[in-house]
């Protein structure tokens, strides 16, 4: 589970602001906000929506290892993150995945 630090720091990573949070993970600003400033802890429904919606914008969060603390970080370089963003809402059909 992630604590409201990391969600601001995932935020800062990402670069997407409270209000595009809260929307991404169907979540209220002023929950974040409250998270974030450490002054409530939501229920953990409400974190996991979080983290799952932050590691869908590029965030990775990393896990407490022994003396080594938890933290976060982007998922793709800055350079990766920004040809992907220059590729995204292109345009055109999409395709299939799948492999005969």
């Amino acid at each position: 589970m992630i604590t409201g630090p990391m969600c601001k720091a995932a935020r800062a990573l990402v670069e997407i602001t409270r209000s595009k949070l809260a929307t991404a993970a169907k979540v209220d600003e002023a929950v974040i906000e409250a998270f974030e400033r450490q002054i409530n802890v939501p229920e953990p429904a409400i974190v996991d929506d979080l983290q799952s919606a932050l590691e869908e914008l590029g965030a990775s969060f990393i896990p407490e290892q022994g003396s080594n603390g938890a933290g976060v970080r982007l998922k793709f370089s800055r350079s990766v993150t920004r040809r992907l963003a220059a590729l995204e809402n292109e345009g055109g059909p999409t395709g299939t995945d799948e492999v005969p």
